[in-house]
């Protein structure tokens, strides 16, 4: 094969990637949306940080269904206003199993919002009012319904584009709504038949359950800003019936482990990076539990009653590192800095081409310059302000 050859193989291949990506390149900083679409209410969950109303039932083939049942049915905005929150105001403020995750996002200067059940999710949808652009954060509490192939591909475009998500997920079997599908299933499905990347963010789901207490942490934990950031430093993790995670690649990292022996195949919690933007994930539905919420529910405060409350740390930790920057660099393939995205931008890129430690020409950024910085300067191609 040609050099000439290889430029054009490489440059197709991007543009295949650049045009399976978003269209819409932007997200918005320090507002997070909360899923309540993929059954995060059904049997003796409530993955909700709100409901004013509990009518939802589950009814023949895993359909969440408004009026035939008990379970949360949480609103767009929770009530009462998030603007009457304040230093001291206490979780119960809201009703739901994650409302102490959302008072503890309003008190670092977040908004929060759920996505009802019913909502689509999209990105780049301009009819949408809860379009994922419209957020910083999309957080996905321990999904049981299969995402569409367009919703697995607006949320790949949502973090390529610079947006963090947070997967929560749950043991295998862990059925709630009985559709045939777990969280494995759901997750390993998202990561694996997305159309646009096999295993995007390097990180799966593992077959099992199991239940301990770990102090496994990273050994650069005190440097790590989700092991040790504003939120407080964390040395501990309490499992109750959770499935582990296998990470993988250069950009995903494990933060917890399950065993002394630190294995990337028996991970608790992992961040990872995609494009311009961020993942975490935990691979049990215990942690963020705050014990209150859907008084048909059997709930356990996994928020601040275990492990010293190191739970609620590490996820407002991860939380703030999701939190896109306020200020993106306008265009970053402009690698010459000239004004606009073209050849010699390209020209630049394929000479860095490999391992790259903070070079212009690594867009994403992450230590590399390959495919993805190829097809994120493909999508940036013309004048750039």
């Amino acid at each position: 094969m040609t050099n000439l050859t290889k430029l054009m193989f490489l440059c197709n291949a991007a543009a295949a990637a650049a045009a399976s990506l978003a269209t819409a390149q932007s997200v918005t900083p320090n507002k997070v949306l909360f899923d309540a679409t993929k059954a995060q209410m059904a049997g003796n969950a409530d993955w909700v940080i709100d409901a004013d109303v509990n009518n939802i039932g589950t009814t023949a083939g895993g359909v969440m269904t408004p009026g035939a049942g008990t379970e949360s049915n949480p609103q767009r905005f929770p009530t009462p206003p998030q603007s009457g929150i304040t230093a001291t105001t206490p979780e119960t403020y809201w009703k739901g199993a994650l409302s102490a995750w959302g008072v503890a996002l309003v008190k670092r200067g977040f908004s929060v919002e759920t996505l009802p059940l019913g909502s689509r999710i999209t990105f780049g949808d301009a009819t949408n009012p809860q379009d994922l652009s419209n957020y910083g954060i999309y957080v996905i509490p321990e999904p049981n319904i299969l995402f569409t192939l367009p919703e697995k591909q607006a949320i790949i475009r949502f973090v390529a584009a610079g947006g963090g998500v947070f997967l929560g997920a749950n043991h295998d079997g862990s059925d709630r709504n009985n559709d045939g599908f777990d969280p494995v299933d759901v997750y390993n499905d998202l990561f694996n038949n997305n159309g646009i990347a096999v295993n995007p963010f390097g990180i799966r789901m593992n077959l099992g359950s199991f239940s301990g207490i770990s102090n496994f942490v990273a050994l650069d934990a005190a440097s790590d800003p989700v092991l040790n950031g504003p939120a407080g430093a964390v040395a501990a993790m309490e499992y109750n019936s959770g499935s582990s995670l296998t990470v993988s690649g250069t950009v995903a990292k494990p933060l917890v482990f399950r065993t002394a022996a630190r294995s990337a195949a028996e991970v608790l919690f992992a961040c990872s990076s995609y494009g311009l933007g961020r993942v975490a994930m935990i691979g049990d539905s215990s942690p963020p539990d705050d014990g209150t919420g859907d008084t048909g529910d059997t709930l356990f405060n996994g928020w601040t009653a275990e492990v010293a409350g190191d739970h609620g740390e590490i996820i407002i930790n991860a939380c703030l590192w999701l939190n896109p920057a306020p200020q993106a660099p306008p265009c970053p393939a402009d690698i010459n800095a000239d004004g606009a995205v073209n050849g010699s931008d390209l020209a630049l890129l394929l000479q860095a081409w490999g391992a790259c430690a903070k070079c212009a020409a690594d867009i994403d950024p992450n230590g590399s310059v390959d495919g993805a910085d190829l097809a994120l300067l493909l999508q940036s191609w013309g004048s750039c302000p």
